[in-house]
């Protein structure tokens, strides 16, 4: 459906009013909400809304290029229509997903994503979320690793910075082959100091390698903002139960949005599995 078609439907009448057995996800202050990678990929918004309703998640990280539209390019208009949606919902705006990254050795690659950053920024403050998820994305070859580590995070301080002007949050996916090992986010953050300037936790194998997941997320702890958790109907992906316990203990509270690559055949069904779950882990 192009734009003008999606934002004339909601103008057409759409609205969504809380349900009255709707109960935010919430539990030891942690939330439960989506990432629509790639669970949510083919909804467009006012579809995606009714879906977090009904499975009671209460928030949704909007990721980019995926069928919602909700993009950069959007007009004011259609922006504050986006806002006005979930302002009528029971759903929160998280932010949006974006796949902007700053590892290249290229310095017009490195600025055009700096730049595509800034505009997200301005789009999620728009339409009402909290701030925005981007990512490293592996190591170049034929650089040192420190030198790409550095740049990372002197660009992630430079967005930061411009995103705290606008309150809008810049959350780093622990991500990419190379970057998503632990000491190697340790060292981007290093050199990312602005308070603005999150860790967007990602449950990978990588977390339980080297000094083992108790010590590698106390190393990132007072960065890390959002985490993304994937099904956790499947205890042997990841130790579920180990980690919620130490997030109880550590008092986190935010995000934790369920980001799952493995499309199941009835993905509300697999929403209202997984909330049971996430109660008794989060409890």
């Amino acid at each position: 459906m192009k734009r003008r078609s999606f934002f004339q439907t909601v103008a057409g009448g759409l609205a969504f009013a809380a349900a009255p057995n709707f109960q935010a996800a919430e539990f030891s202050g942690m939330k439960l909400g989506l990432v629509t990678y790639n669970w949510g990929k083919g909804l467009e918004l006012p579809e995606l809304l009714k879906q977090c309703e009904k499975a009671k998640f209460s928030g949704i990280e909007l990721r980019s290029t995926h069928a919602h539209k909700v993009e950069p390019n959007l007009s004011a208009e259609q922006r504050k229509e986006v806002a006005r949606m979930f302002a009528d919902s029971p759903v929160e705006c998280v932010g949006p997903g974006t796949a902007c990254e700053y590892h290249s050795a290229d310095p017009a690659v490195l600025k055009k994503n700096i730049e595509e950053t800034k505009a997200f920024i301005l789009l999620c403050k728009d339409i009402g979320g909290t701030g925005i998820k981007v990512r490293p994305n592996g190591l170049p070859k034929d650089v040192p690793v420190e030198k790409t580590l550095e740049q990372i995070g002197k660009s992630l301080d430079e967005v930061a910075a411009f995103g705290a002007d606008h309150g809008v949050e810049i959350r780093t996916e622990v991500h990419g082959k190379g970057t998503k090992e632990i000491p190697n986010i340790i060292t981007i953050f290093k050199h990312s100091e602005h308070p603005n300037s999150k860790v967007c936790w990602n449950c990978n194998p990588a977390d339980l390698e080297g000094d083992g997941l108790r010590k590698n997320y106390l190393a990132l702890k007072d960065r890390v903002s959002t985490i993304h958790i994937h099904d956790l109907r499947h205890e042997e992906k990841y130790p579920w139960a180990e980690f919620f316990a130490l997030l109880k203990e550590t008092g986190f509270n935010g995000w934790t949005l369920v980001e799952e690559g493995k499309v199941p055949d009835d993905i509300p069904a697999a929403m209202a599995e997984v909330r049971t779950v996430w109660e008794e882990l989060a409890s």
